[in-house]
């Protein structure tokens, strides 16, 4: 019996242990979103306590992009090599440290490398989740798999703004980092309990989707070279996309608490709680468009590539609301159109992290999933930082908001024209030994 068909008849694709998986990515970037957006609540606090302007405190946000961003490319070729489990540990260890550097840091410097550090150990996360869910889900199950982690980031700032904002006004900032620091190295005890390879879980098995044995050839396929990968339209396509979804994502994160607080004349306070409205619808939609509906209308027969960029495209679009926050005169005028924006490319987004395992073997996920998280970080970068340059010159937030809005209307250009169909690339991959 062929080794293809042997591995396929001995798996059944109900196996629950997958949506054990499933939950243990979700509550991992929930964390490690906690650890983000901790940065953007203590805003005023390390203000007074560093004495730092607007420009200082958008280079201070980007400073975790900058290390993240260049462990991206790195991290994909780790992943491929050595697996989700082993890179996940280090990791997850990595960022908990950071955490509580940060909490202890006497100083400007001493907190800036911590947020440093905390790229470094945060770095896998996206890709080693998307090539997870690449691993132990089948295809038809993949967008709703891909929407718990990814719903989880934002739901991370729907709950952890207010909560990490109360901490912080009841006990200060360094507890507030104290605490997401102690709730990393809980996650990681919880992970190395848990999460197994699949390869080493069922060594003789193999997915099978609702079309019969199509994950086999990508399971058994040899890992294409990074660098032939990055010659690729779609896989091109796909980061010029994210970096355009990511840009409008830490724009919010960084700076959308310090909006509306000095721009609507609230509180702080009034200004945590507001923050969590538009990511908790953002979580909904994420959830329910982009996981349940996505796979549901696949399941029932219609093309999914047609469906997934469905999904794709129309969320980007929503994602052009963001400029409606540029001439907003009150809360309500301000929370609707980033309520949109953030809805709709939230609800676009597990369509783009099932990408990676969608456009190329799984032993070759991770490098995609790098790929696109280095456009990602790109954009985490320039979104803070930007956006500090922009209300110190201008003291308004008028362009900080067109400039996302640009980016976006880029991002559906290369949908459109580099993306296309969303099905595997048609690549000779070059023996598994090269990972170049």
């Amino acid at each position: 019996m062929p080794i293809a068909e042997e591995l396929t008849s001995e798996y059944s694709s109900s196996e629950p242990y997958r949506w054990t998986i499933g939950l243990l990515l979700g509550f991992g970037v929930l964390v490690n979103y906690f650890d983000r957006v901790n940065l953007s609540v203590s805003h005023d606090a390390l203000v007074e306590s560093f004495h730092i302007t607007p420009a200082v405190f958008g280079q201070l946000s980007a400073a975790y992009s900058w290390t993240y961003a260049a462990c991206q490319l790195p991290t994909g070729v780790v992943l491929d090599k050595f697996g989700v489990r082993k890179v996940s540990l280090i990791s997850t260890a990595i960022w908990g440290i950071a955490s509580i550097a940060a909490a202890f840091a006497p100083g400007l410097v001493v907190f800036f490398a911590a947020r440093l550090l905390l790229g470094i150990g945060e770095a896998p996360t996206f890709p080693a989740s998307a090539k997870a869910v690449g691993a132990w889900f089948p295809t038809g199950e993949r967008s709703f798999a891909t929407a718990i982690f990814d719903s989880t980031a934002k739901l991370a700032n729907a709950i952890g703004v207010p909560l990490l904002g109360l901490l912080l006004l009841r006990v200060g900032w360094r507890w507030s980092f104290g605490f997401t620091g102690l709730l990393s190295f809980g996650y990681l005890a919880v992970f190395a309990l848990l999460y197994r390879e699949r390869s080493r879980f069922f060594p003789h098995k193999i997915i099978r989707d609702e079309r019969g044995a199509d994950d086999v050839g990508a399971m058994l396929a040899p890992p294409v070279p990074l660098s032939r990968l990055l010659r690729q339209r779609k896989v091109i396509g796909a980061a010029i996309g994210s970096g355009a979804y990511n840009y409008v994502f830490y724009l919010l994160l960084t700076w959308l608490p310090t909006y509306l607080a000095q721009t609507q004349h609230i509180t702080l306070r009034q200004s945590f709680l507001y923050t969590g409205a538009p990511w908790l619808v953002a979580t909904l939609c994420g959830l329910l468009i982009g996981g349940v509906l996505v796979d549901l209308l696949i399941k029932r027969g219609l093309d999914a590539s047609a469906v997934r960029r469905t999904v794709l495209i129309g969320g980007m679009c929503c994602g052009l609301g963001i400029a409606g926050a540029a001439f907003a005169h009150s809360v309500i005028s301000a929370l609707i159109p980033i309520t949109i924006a953030i809805s709709g490319l939230a609800a676009a987004s597990p369509v783009l992290w099932s990408l990676p395992s969608l456009l190329v073997p799984n032993s070759s996920a991770g490098k995609v999933g790098g790929i696109m998280n280095f456009s990602n970080q790109l954009s985490a970068i320039a979104a803070p930082i930007l956006t500090g340059w922009m209300v110190q010159l201008t003291h308004r937030y008028v362009l900080a908001f067109v400039i996302p809005t640009v980016y976006i209307l880029m991002g559906l250009v290369a949908y459109g024209t580099m993306l296309g169909r969303i099905e595997p690339v048609k690549i000779d991959a070059t023996p598994a030994g090269n990972a170049f």
